[in-house]
């Protein structure tokens, strides 16, 4: 049995983890083939939700649901490692019931302003992907602890100034820019859109740092986890940005 401590903050999420005998080790392949799988669910529930709504079917319902048992589920994966092989399918396919119900409403406001507003979402985060991938394989950009620090307040900033909104939106107060397509509204945007981008840079270094310290294998399922919930989130942020400037037309 291992157990993996370490006082480098990188390496905390390993903290605690344990490898049993004959359980094997977490690997980079291994990571990929489970990120791949869970992509899979998410896109096949995400289908379901996308047909429901052309079929007429109210889907608001699916789409609260799936977010709220989809971020139930995220918090346990996060305060249960060892779970996640069990856990993080499901919460794939609660976030794809999630992504189909919420892109088809875009897909449908935007249909005149901005045709394939969706399509374009994709395609750019898929781009946002693959660069932030290169620049962190080939040293580009470098994840040193200072760089890993800014980027994590910049998204606890992020979550704590989106929390706000939804309790002052309760008030019946609205924070404008968070919806509206002014440039203040714009650069908002964008710079949420480049802070959710760079925390795949954190994604990688994670899951390349579980390799090198031997994880145990259910961590496997955690750093596709992770990177899962990165993709989602820039997919949201580059939608919510489309939908801004296509507002603006």
């Amino acid at each position: 049995m291992a157990i993996f401590k370490s006082g480098n903050p990188a390496m905390n999420v390993f903290q605690n983890t344990i490898t049993l005998p004959g359980s094997g080790v977490m690997t980079e392949r291994g990571t990929l083939n489970k990120f791949f799988l869970l992509f899979l669910l998410v896109m096949a529930s995400a289908s379901l939700t996308w047909k429901a709504f052309y079929d007429g079917v109210n889907v608001m319902p699916y789409m609260l649901g799936g977010a709220i048992l989809g971020f139930i589920t995220a918090l346990a994966i996060i305060f249960k490692k060892e779970w996640a092989a069990y856990l993080t399918p499901i919460y794939a396919l609660f976030e794809g019931v999630f992504l189909g119900a919420i892109s088809a409403t875009y897909n449908n406001v935007f249909a005149k302003t901005a045709p394939g507003i969706v399509t374009q979402a994709v395609l750019l985060t898929f781009g946002c992907v693959i660069s932030m991938y290169l620049l962190y394989r080939f040293r580009i950009i470098k994840v040193t602890e200072q760089f890993r620090s800014i980027i994590f307040i910049a998204t606890a900033g992020i979550a704590i100034f989106y929390l706000l909104s939804i309790v002052l939106r309760m008030f019946h107060v609205d924070i404008a820019f968070i919806h509206e397509g002014s440039l203040l509204g714009i650069g908002f945007s964008l710079f949420v859109v480049a802070i959710a981008a760079l925390n795949l840079l954190l994604d990688f270094d994670m899951i390349e740092k579980g390799v090198a310290a031997g994880a145990p294998k259910y961590m496997e399922w955690y750093g596709a986890f992770g990177l899962l919930v990165t993709i989602v989130w820039l997919y949201l942020e580059i939608l919510r940005l489309l939908s801004k400037l296509a507002s603006r037309r």
